[in-house]
């Protein structure tokens, strides 16, 4: 049991510091300023308060750090401190500062210190690019010493030197160095670039920090060289030079193809082949050159007896090139026999001799090859790898054209098969047959989205309208079946809205965080293919807090009612209020501004407190102005009225005015009639209400029998209760007490009035009044005539008497009307028989007679 009690002080005494440490957070307190690094272990002394200030000690918001009691060392706790999370906001030039509360001392001399704790930054976060790729574009012709700027500067979160950045180039080779022009990153060409020899360069951009021990974050740079025309046409070295056509060989055949490469890129390597003017007129009617291809065929049929020769120069010109030029010459010779003769007979679908092929398509037969041969001996066979076979059949001189495997568009959309023919000796004779055939793009490819997952971070109250994630799909199809379009899968808010061609996705209101914080879409690309392929992503909304949002109290004013017997540091009422805002922006502080009252907020509980004792006489009621302040930067505030109303309780006596002292006296004459009021006593009670309710009562006399005077319990007169005789005259000393209302023990106060009852009314005086007072002070009544101290002590049996009798009575009574209500139910019942109406039975009529 003693443990007990020992138990509840503690507690008692901690819930006085506690709330002693809320008030004087509002109010002036020593402040101790230490420094810490971030990311201590557990354990590590910090500093001390012990030489300052002596115990014992307590810490309040023990989560960073920890306080011995006994010697006022502070040591970090298990919460490591991470200056980076504890301090988001912080400017680079800035302290990150811990706030912390301890009280101090004995307990009659407590007071609270300020803990300023100053988080001393570490090199412990790695610089970091945004995008893990840069990608720059260079032209080739670029003038070395060239400066090209970085979209990609790296962030270090730590501060100081520990968040410097200094950069390096990795893989640089000769070409490229790095240079850093204030805030810029600057990337400079050292040499000649040249496309055609080397057309990207990857490098690795590294950036270290000034840490003692410094943390290296990379990116990759990708350089891509792009092409400038610098390169003209030069013909290939196996582009042919000479070819031999048959006398009788018809229009449209193949007589050769020449081939001239450019080493630039796209437009810049775009080859046209023409014929020179130099070439004979004979020529130029009987060959056709095809400008992109290269092709020479024949513009008409051949018929020669005997041999000739043609030389065609052939141009090969590019932008901004001047033309070079080949020579091909073609020789005719004579038909000694019949000639053979190559035919083709389409089995796939074909167009204007190209066949059209599905991609994807299973390996199939084409096209019949047949070859009539005059000269017999002659096989057929394709030239080159290509994806197609010639498979002869048991025909002679009949061959199925077939494809090898499934083609893919995306892979190659065109083939030239040629088909050559072989004599019995083995050579290759220049009649050649070429079949082109295209194939035809299906939808075989869903859109791709670039990310498999997008997740946006916005702050609220955007501006509507605004774009917030552009998406791309791309389709490796080619034409129709590779247009991307976007759209919002079901049940999307509908708020948000998406380009269908460009992808960007908006949001068409302003949108507040307290409503909804996050958004999950999904987005769909569908391509234009039959049927077509879509594909979807989600995307993640997350609405990040903005301050907009003021507290607000639960009410403007509040109104509290205390008893003016308050303890110091008790709950005066509950203060409501709220700020729907997230973090920092929603923690609220609330404090007392006109500070006229002993009134204090203790914002952990949220409560108003009292400070000092209360005095209703003093002042009964308190108008103070709360101000809340929420933690954004900038806070908002709000502000309420509270109006305290002190209520009274019987802490003050009555005070008698008159008579001024207990040695007054006043003289009667005898021959005062009886019921006459010769004095009266006046007193007042500074309380309220009940408490201020004063009765009188005369509680003994001297001399102590046949007192001629009464008093009024209500208005303190005195006055005679019957004529006064000779045995009356003479001094008389009577005892009064005055009694408050007060509840449920009332306050009094004694006075004496002395009545001298003498026919010379000459000023009466005196020194003393009787030392023999009454042994106990009874309860305030309302006696009619004067008592004597005797009589007085036997009131309490008095009392239990008429209280045993009332009880008596009480039970007579009970049973009296016990009595009276069993006769009035018998009475009842005897009149409601008689008062029943018979009923006549139908099988026994004579059983009733009538009346």
């Amino acid at each position: 049991m003693g443990h007990g009690i020992c138990d509840n002080m503690n507690a008692a005494v901690l819930l006085q510091k506690v709330l002693f440490v809320v008030i004087l957070k509002q109010t002036m307190c020593r402040t101790l300023t230490l420094h810490v690094q971030e990311e201590q272990q557990e354990g590590v002394c910090v500093g001390t308060i012990g030489r300052d200030y002596p115990g014992p000690y307590y810490l309040l918001d023990q989560g960073y750090l920890s306080l011995h009691e006994s010697s006022g060392d502070l040591y970090t706790t298990k919460q490591l401190i991470d200056r980076e999370s504890v301090c988001p906001l912080l400017q680079e030039d800035g302290d990150c500062i811990i706030t912390l509360y301890a009280v101090v001392g004995p307990q009659n001399a407590t007071e609270v210190i300020e803990i300023v704790l100053i988080v001393e930054d570490v090199n412990d976060n790695i610089p970091y690019f945004h995008e893990g790729v840069i990608s720059l574009s260079v032209a080739e012709d670029a003038q070395v010493g060239t400066s090209f700027i970085l979209d990609g500067e790296a962030h270090d979160a730590d501060s100081g030197i520990n968040g410097e950045i200094s950069y390096y180039l990795q893989d640089g080779g000769e070409f490229f160095s790095l240079t850093e022009e204030g805030a810029s990153l600057v990337l400079v060409l050292e040499k000649k670039l040249d496309r055609e020899i080397q057309d990207h360069h990857q490098m690795t951009l590294l950036a270290a920090d000034h840490g003692l021990r410094p943390l290296t974050g990379t990116a990759t740079l990708m350089v891509t060289v792009t092409d400038v025309n610098d390169n003209c046409p030069e013909f290939d070295p196996d582009s042919p030079h000479s070819a031999t056509i048959s006398g009788t060989t018809s229009k449209g055949s193949f007589v050769a193809q020449v081939k001239a490469t450019d080493r630039d890129a796209g437009h810049n390597a775009a080859i046209v082949y023409t014929f020179s003017r130099k070439n004979s007129d004979k020529a130029v009617a009987l060959f056709h050159l095809d400008r992109h291809s290269g092709l020479v065929t024949l513009a008409g049929d051949v018929r020669a007896d005997s041999p000739e020769e043609f030389v065609l120069k052939v141009l090969a010109s590019s932008p901004l090139c001047s033309p070079v030029v080949s020579e091909v010459t073609v020789s005719v010779r004579p038909v000694t026999g019949p000639e053979p003769v190559i035919k083709i007979r389409f089995i796939a679908e074909h167009e204007n001799q190209t066949i059209l092929l599905q991609e994807n398509t299973q390996p199939a037969a084409l096209a019949l090859v047949e070859l009539h041969d005059g000269l017999n001996g002659s096989t057929l066979s394709v030239e080159g790898d290509v994806p197609f076979s010639l498979k002869a059949q048991t025909q002679s001189g009949n061959y199925l054209l077939s494809s090898s495997k499934p083609l893919d568009f995306e892979m190659r959309s065109e083939y030239n098969i040629s088909i050559v023919m072989t004599n019995a000796r083995g050579e290759h004779l220049h009649n050649k047959k070429v079949i082109k055939v295209l194939l035809v793009d299906v939808n075989d490819n869903a859109p791709q989205f670039n990310q498999t997952h997008y997740q946006i971070d916005l702050v609220e109250n955007n501006k509507p309208g605004a774009i917030i994630l552009q998406l791309r799909a791309t389709d490796s199809d080619r034409q129709h079946n590779g247009k991307v379009f976007y759209r919002l899968g079901k049940n999307t808010y509908p708020i948000f809205r998406i380009d269908q061609v460009t992808g960007e996705l908006s949001v068409s209101a302003s949108l507040d965080r307290e409503r909804q914080e996050f958004y999950t879409l999904r987005v769909l690309a569908r391509d234009s293919g039959t049927p077509p392929l879509e594909t979807s992503v989600s995307v993640s909304v997350h609405v990040l807090d903005k301050n907009d949002n003021t507290p607000a109290f639960l009410t403007p004013h509040f109104i509290f009612f205390v008893s003016e017997s308050i303890p110091r540091l008790a709950p005066v009422g509950k203060i409501g209020v709220t700020d729907t805002d997230k973090g920092d922006n929603g923690r609220v502080a609330v404090r007392v501004i006109n500070g006229t009252g002993p009134f204090v907020m203790d914002n952990v509980q949220g409560t108003l407190r009292c400070t000092e004792e209360l005095d209703r006489e003093a002042r009964d009621h308190y108008d103070l102005l709360l101000l809340a302040l929420d933690g954004g930067r900038p806070p908002l505030s709000a502000s309420a009225r509270v109006t305290i109303y002190v209520e009274d309780i019987n802490d003050n006596q009555p005070q008698v005015i008159l008579p001024s002292s207990n040695l007054t006296c006043l003289t009667v004459s005898p021959s005062t009639p009886a019921g006459s009021m010769v004095t009266r006593i006046y007193a007042v009670d500074v309380d309220s209400g009940s408490n201020s309710d004063i009765t009188y009562h005369l509680v003994g006399s001297e001399p102590a029998h046949n007192c001629p005077f009464q008093i009024d319990p209500h208005s303190g007169n005195i006055s005679l209760t019957q004529q006064l005789m000779g045995q009356d005259h003479g001094m008389h000393h009577l005892f009064i007490v005055v009694s408050d209302g007060g509840k449920p023990t009332p306050l009094q106060t004694t006075v004496w009035v002395n009545l001298l009852v003498n026919e010379t009314l000459a000023q009466c005086h005196l020194n003393s009044v009787p030392k023999s007072l009454p042994s106990r002070l009874p309860q305030p009544t309302v006696p009619n005539q004067c008592e004597t101290s005797a009589q007085f002590g036997q009131n309490p049996k008095l009392i239990l008497l008429i209280g045993l009798g009332m009880v008596v009575l009480s039970l007579c009574f009970l049973s009296i009307s016990v009595g009276f209500f069993v006769k009035q139910r018998n009475m009842r019942r005897h009149v409601q028989a008689r008062e029943m109406i018979p009923l006549r039975d139908k099988h026994c009529p004579d059983h009733w007679e009538k009346d």
